[in-house]
């Protein structure tokens, strides 16, 4: 880990993830910005609280660029970190790259919900606590 409410994190190219071309399909993609927002949360506020207190975390949208093609035998790092935490929705940054070039570039929103409602919560005191102290912090040096 990085910062507070960052993650690095290795991520290893599997033979299924390459397309005819032999370069890394653009779903491959999609399952890594899931690894790391899953980490994230190993971390920072794992699910097996978080599905027994009632809520669970939901994907709004993704919006992804890919700058330069993955290949299969590329060593690749994923880094996910926190844009903004509000009342009712996060937004998380993400970077693919490979030899320590950017690959690709993500930013993905969501939200929390009930799980006994589906209707949206405000976001967990687990983190918005830290997000609130690293603000702080911001703001005065």
């Amino acid at each position: 880990m990085n910062r507070p409410l960052e993650i690095v994190m290795p991520i290893k190219v599997q033979t299924y993830d390459i397309d005819f071309a032999g370069i890394v399909s653009n779903i491959a993609y999609i399952r890594w910005l899931e690894d790391l927002r899953v980490e994230f949360l190993r971390i920072h506020y794992p699910l097996d609280q978080m599905i027994p207190a009632g809520i669970a975390p939901i994907l709004l949208s993704t919006e992804i660029h890919y700058k330069r093609p993955v290949r299969l035998l590329d060593q690749v790092e994923g880094h996910l970190k926190v844009h903004a935490l509000k009342a009712m929705r996060w937004i998380l940054d993400a970077e693919i790259k490979t030899h320590g070039e950017i690959a690709a570039t993500a930013q993905q929103s969501g939200c929390f919900i009930n799980l006994q409602t589906g209707r949206p919560i405000p976001l967990p005191e687990e983190l918005m606590g830290p997000y609130r102290e690293i603000a702080k912090r911001a703001e005065s040096t």
